[in-house]
């Protein structure tokens, strides 16, 4: 049962009266390019109870994105501690990232980001490793009642009272020299944020929230969470078709563009885009000349080699046995009711919401809405954990017709019949 100490994370607007974060002062930046000064620093910050992270990277022209820089900030022990933040660059000469690897699995440390998925994904493919113990400014924002994807920028202003310089967004940070600007915007993500957290890790614990955050963080700490499976590519394709030896052809071609693109460090799109191959599955080509016509194959895609490995993938997709081709999707059919249960289920979604001043799409998703008046239960993430204490058990009550939903002047109630 949600008590009345739910309510104290409360909304944006009660963050107004935290004092500003002390600027950095940009004269004394520090920046780490020697083996030296980052072993210096892997030391320093392993005796800080938490430390900041961000990545400036390039993902553009690659498969795996390319870490250009290192943002990281430790507590201050005065407002002139210029030695509490530093930008390390990973692209010096000889440079050996192992000692801040070992800081980010050190687990006397909390290691605190924003929106940390790309960041810890860079993290993993580098060192093995998931950064841990794990905290998401984000997530624990949308706790605390900011919207559905609380943005830096907005945490920045509300909490820490400051703002942004966001004109070195669009820099390309794999290029040197970069200026002290960019430097500066740079480490901004990681020295405003040490306010941010420790506002939002207090309120989180004042409303006893801490567990749901744990969940939320759990899964940001899984390393399954941010592997790329060949064979599960084909799962990202628009396509609605009920064909099954499609859908064969469509994971065959799918897992082959993956892992050519995985070997050669190249954007999938480069190497087929969705439609190309899409228009593959449907006319399934056995020679190169009828592969050729296609009118959508980038130049790329029309040298031999690849022609040929196109061709292969088809041909295995088209000759896979009936019962290990991918099922086809199963029509869902509605129950009576099930429409008008669903805006329902909304209405109670918004309700809760704001009541315990929690993201909308934190609690559930508007397709698991429609899945539960509909019928189903099993696996819907709102049915198990925080989830479900915060939302999933009046959702359970109001499709058994055990709740209704009153309106007044004071917004929407939840009354038991």
């Amino acid at each position: 049962m949600l008590t009345t100490r739910d309510r104290e994370c409360g909304t944006a607007t009660q963050f107004r009266r935290t004092k500003p974060v002390q600027p950095f002062i940009l004269a004394r930046m520090r920046i780490v390019r020697s083996q030296a000064d980052l072993e210096t620093l892997a030391r320093e910050f392993a005796a800080a109870p938490f430390v900041t992270v961000d990545t400036e990277f390039m993902r553009e022209r690659t498969y795996w994105p390319e870490l250009c820089l290192i943002q990281a900030a430790r507590p201050m022990n005065g407002p002139d501690d210029e030695h509490s933040a530093a930008i390390i660059d990973p692209l010096a000469d000889g440079l050996d990232l192992s000692p801040f690897f070992e800081l980010m699995v050190d687990q006397r440390v909390v290691k605190v980001f924003h929106a940390a998925r790309q960041d810890v994904e860079i993290f993993l493919n580098l060192s093995g490793h998931v950064p841990t113990p794990l905290f998401d400014t984000q997530v624990a924002a949308m706790v605390c009642g900011f919207g559905d994807q609380a943005g830096y920028e907005t945490l920045v202003r509300k909490i820490a009272n400051s703002s942004l310089d966001k004109s070195s967004r669009f820099t390309d940070w794999s290029r040197r020299p970069l200026s002290q600007k960019q430097l500066a915007y740079a480490l901004g993500d990681v020295t405003h944020l040490r306010g941010i957290y420790q506002h939002l890790k207090a309120q989180i614990e004042r409303a006893g929230r801490g567990h749901w955050v744990a969940e939320e963080m759990g899964i940001l700490s899984d390393p399954s969470t941010y592997r790329v499976e060949p064979d599960e590519a084909w799962r990202r394709l628009k396509t609605r078709s009920n064909n099954r030896r499609f859908l064969a052809v469509a994971k065959e071609l799918a897992a082959w563009r993956e892992r050519e693109a995985q070997t050669r460090n190249t954007p999938r799109a480069r190497i087929m885009k969705d439609e190309a191959l899409l228009e593959i599955c449907a006319s399934q080509p056995k020679t190169v000349e009828e592969l050729s016509r296609s009118r959508l194959l980038f130049r790329e895609g029309r040298k031999p080699e690849t022609l040929e490995a196109i061709l292969a993938a088809v041909k295995r997709g088209v000759e896979t046995p009936e019962d290990e081709r991918p099922p086809a999707p199963e029509p869902k059919p509605q129950r009576v009711g099930s429409a008008a249960l669903s805006d329902l289920l909304r209405v109670l979604l918004k309700a809760k919401a704001d009541e315990i001043g929690v993201a909308q799409r934190l609690l559930a998703s508007s397709a698991d809405l429609d899945a539960l008046a509909n019928g189903a239960e099993d696996g819907l993430p709102m049915m198990s954990g925080w989830r479900r204490e915060a939302f999933g058990e009046d959702a359970l009550r109001l499709r058994r017709g055990d709740i209704a939903l009153a309106a007044g002047a004071d917004g929407v109630r939840v009354v038991a019949l």
